[in-house]
């Protein structure tokens, strides 16, 4: 059982644009042209976080001509989720058995 949480991860999910990215690409795979139209962003800013997104491992790139097309990494994510649902069944244990340290 974990009973820890990937914190450069979530560092990098943090972003509210960079979840957007993510959000869009667990639906298809998408090129920068559309996650450019998709979020608004500027191309520059989008391409920047793309890379943060594929640095940390939770994009892919696939080249099509001349265009980039962007994969989410489901088990990225799905690691993440394993984390968490590891530290909440941890709290659910520890609630049930009424563990606590006690007060000097």
């Amino acid at each position: 059982m974990l009973t820890s949480v990937d914190t450069e991860l979530m560092r990098v999910l943090a972003d509210p644009l960079r979840l957007r990215i993510v959000t869009l690409l667990a639906r298809e795979t998408l090129c920068t042209s559309h996650l450019v139209e998709e979020t608004g962003a500027k191309q520059t800013n989008l391409s920047n976080h793309l890379k943060v997104l594929r640095e940390a491992g939770v994009v892919e790139t696939e080249p099509c001509g001349r265009f980039t097309y962007y994969r989410l990494r489901p088990e990225v994510i799905g690691s993440l989720a394993d984390q968490f649902a590891g530290l909440a069944q941890l709290a659910r244990l520890t609630a049930e058995a009424n563990i606590k340290r006690s007060c000097p």
